[in-house]
C-alpha cells in the first residue's frame, strides 16, 4: 500500500529524492508493507526492512536487517537471478542518507523492477492467464524442489506433530478474530483438521521420513509470480522464517492451487496441479494435499480477519468478508462431491487428449476439486526412466512398446487409480484402451470403488488419423502411422453395454484449440455404474 510521507521515518523520507540515487530514478514511488518499505526509482527497486519484532519475524536490530537482506538475497536467487541484484549500505544520517556508502546506518535488497501487469494475480483477474504458463511454472517449482535442500530427519520441519499444531493455531486467532456469525464454519474447519490429519497420519510421517520436506520458497501466491519475458517467474520467499520455508512441496503447490481457485480459475487450478504431476511423478503428495489447502486457505482467512482489525470501516468490512470467502473455499476443498473414473477410449490420433485436456480445464468438472489425469504415454516412459518429451526410440511393438511394457502401463495406471480414488480425488485416465479386458478392468475398479464411471470415445476418420499423427509433435506420444495400421488390425470397438457407459452427448471446445469435442452430461449428475 503506499505510504502517507507524515507518518513516514526520516530516513525513507529523505530517499524519495530521486538525486540521492546513483542512477536515473525519476520520480520515487514508495510502497508499504507490514514489514518493509520498497522504494521505487528507474529500473530498480530497493526494499529496506522495518526495524520491527513480531511475534513471528526479528528485524529489531541493524545486524539481523543485514543479515535478513543477505539471506533474502542468496534465497531468491535460487529461482529469480535476474531480479535480485545485491545488498547496498546506506551510509551518512538519515536526513542526509549516502547509498552505496560505509559505515551502514541501514541496508537495502536492491532488485530490478518488473511490469506489474504482469502479475499472475492481474493476469489472472484479468482473464489473460493461459495453460501454457502454469505447466511451465509447474516444471520450474518440480525441479526447484528436487534439487532444494532436504530437511535432517532429526529437524522440526515437516514433524507431523508440527504440521498439525501450526495447522490448529489458525483457528485459535480466528475464534479471537472473527464474529459469532463465522464461528460454526470455524469449528467445522477446526474439526475437519483434527480428523483429516488421523486419516492422513501415516502419509505425514512418511513425507518427513522419505526426505520430502525441502527448503522451499514459504509464499507462493499468485501475486509472488510474474511473467518476464514469456516465464513465469517465483519471487520474494520467506527469508525471515524457517518454519514458513522449510516445509513439504505438497504444501507450496497447495498454495497457487487454491489461489486459483480464489480468484476463479478451477480450470487453471486443474492444470496446474496435473502438470506438476506430470512433471514429477510424486502422486503420492495427494494423500495430503487437501490437508495443506485448507491449512493455506484458512491461513489466507486469518491474515485477512487481521487486517480488518486494523483498517477504517470500510476496508474493514471488505477484508472481513475476504477471510469468510477463504473459509467457504476451505470447506469447498475439505468436502468435494465424491470421485468419479473416467477412461478415453480411441485410435492414435483420435482426440483422446485434446479431449481430456478439455475436461480438466471445464470448470464446471474442477469446480470442487480438481480431476486428476493419468496420461498412459507419460505413465508408460515414467515407467522406464524417460521424462514425458524423451524419445525412446523404441521400434513397432519393441522397446518400451511391447506386450509386456504395455500390461506394466495399464497396471501401474490401475493401481494409481485405486489409490488416487480411495483418497477421495476424481480420476481422468488418457489412454488408448483399445481391448475389452483392459476396459473391463477399470469397470471392476470402479464399481469396487463404489465410484461413477464413464468412457470418454473419441474418434475420426482413418486419413484424418494419419494426418494428424504426421502433423503431431512436442507431445509425449510416440505413435506413427505404422502404430496405427497395426492398432486399426486389433481395436475391439465398445460393445453395447459399454456404449451405455460412454460420455455424452453435450459438445463443448478445448480451450486450448478450439477443438469440437464431447464433454460428460451422464457422471455429473451422479450416474454411472457404482
Amino acid at each position: 500500500m503506499p505510504a502517507m510521507p507524515d507518518t513516514l521515518p526520516p530516513l525513507i523520507k529523505s530517499l524519495l529524492d530521486p538525486k540521492l540515487y546513483p542512477h536515473p530514478a525519476g520520480r520515487i514511488d514508495l510502497v508499504e508493507t507490514h514489514a518493509s518499505w520498497l522504494l521505487l526509482a528507474g529500473t530498480f527497486a530497493y526494499k529496506i526492512k522495518k526495524p520491527i519484532t513480531l511475534p513471528f519475524l526479528d528485524y529489531g536490530t541493524l545486524a539481523r536487517r543485514e543479515a535478513f537482506c543477505r539471506a533474502e538475497l542468496v534465497l531468491n536467487h535460487r529461482l529469480a537471478p535476474e531480479l535480485y541484484l545485491d545488498v547496498v549500505p546506506i551510509g551518512g544520517t538519515p536526513e542526509q542518507p549516502r547509498l552505496g556508502t560505509l559505515p551502514a546506518i541501514e541496508w537495502a535488497v536492491r532488485m530490478r523492477r518488473f511490469d506489474e501487469s504482469g502479475r499472475l494475480d492481474h493476469r489472472a483477474a484479468r482473464d489473460e492467464l493461459p495453460p501454457a504458463y502454469l505447466a511451465q511454472l509447474a516444471g520450474t517449482l518440480c525441479a526447484f524442489h528436487a534439487a532444494a535442500a532436504v530437511a535432517a530427519p532429526t529437524t522440526r520441519f515437516g514433524a507431523p506433530e508440527q504440521v498439525l499444531a501450526a495447522a490448529l493455531e489458525n483457528f485459535v486467532e480466528l475464534r479471537q478474530l472473527l464474529p459469532p456469525a463465522e464461528q460454526p464454519r470455524v469449528e467445522q474447519l477446526a474439526r475437519w483438521t483434527d480428523d483429516e490429519f488421523a486419516r492422513r497420519a501415516a502419509g505425514f510421517a512418511a513425507r518427513k521420513e522419505g526426505g520430502f520436506i525441502r527448503e522451499g520458497h514459504g509464499d507462493l501466491h499468485l501475486g509472488n509470480l510474474v511473467l518476464i519475458d514469456g516465464r513465469v517467474t517465483p519471487f520474494d520467499c520467506i527469508e525471515f522464517n524457517e518454519d514458513f520455508r522449510w516445509n513439504d512441496p505438497a504444501s507450496e503447490i497447495a498454495f497457487v492451487w487454491i489461489d486459483l481457485f480464489d480468484h476463479g480459475r478451477p480450470g487453471l487450478a486443474a492444470w496446474f496441479l496435473n502438470a506438476w504431476l506430470e512433471a514429477g511423478g510424486d502422486f503420492a503428495a495427494l494423500a495430503v494435499l487437501r490437508f495443506y489447502a485448507v491449512y493455506r486457505a484458512v491461513v489466507r482467512a486469518k491474515i485477512a480477519a487481521l487486517r480488518a482489525r486494523q483498517e477504517d470501516a470500510d476496508a474493514a468490512r471488505d477484508e472481513l468478508a475476504a477471510a469468510c470467502g477463504y473459509l467457504r473455499l476451505a470447506w469447498k476443498i475439505a468436502v468435494p462431491p465424491a470421485p468419479t473414473l473416467v477412461i478415453t477410449c480411441g485410435l492414435s490420433g483420435s482426440g483422446k487428449t485434446t479431449a481430456s485436456s478439455a475436461r480438466l480445464l471445464d470448470p464446471t468438472q474442477a469446480a470442487a476439486g480438481s480431476v486428476i489425469r493419468l496420461r498412459s504415454d507419460v505413465e508408460r516412459k515414467r515407467l522406464f526412466g524417460l521424462a514425458a518429451q524423451d524419445s525412446s526410440h523404441s521400434p513397432v511393438d519393441n522397446g518400451i512398446y511391447t506386450a509386456a511394457a504395455t500390461t506394466r502401463t495399464y497396471a501401474r495406471l490401475l493401481a494409481l487409480s485405486r489409490k488416487l480414488l480411495a483418497a477421495g480425488w476424481p480420476v481422468l485416465v488418457d489412454a488408448a484402451f483399445l481391448k475389452r479386458d483392459e476396459r473391463a478392468a477399470f469397470r471392476a475398479l470402479a464399481d469396487e470403488m463404489h465410484v461413477g464411471f464413464g468412457i470418454l470415445a473419441t474418434a475420426a476418420p482413418v486419413e484424418e488419423l494419419r494426418r494428424r499423427i504426421q502433423a503431431r509433435s512436442g507431445d509425449a506420444s510416440e505413435a506413427t502411422v505404422a502404430v496405427l495400421e497395426r492398432q486399426l488390425a486389433w481395436f475391439e470397438a465398445l460393445n453395447d453395454a459399454e456404449r451405455q457407459l460412454a460420455i455424452g452427448p453435450r459438445a463443448t471446445a478445448d480451450p486450448t484449440t478450439g477443438a469440437a469435442i464431447v464433454v460428460s452430461s451422464r457422471l455429473e449428475s451422479g450416474s454411472g455404474s457404482g
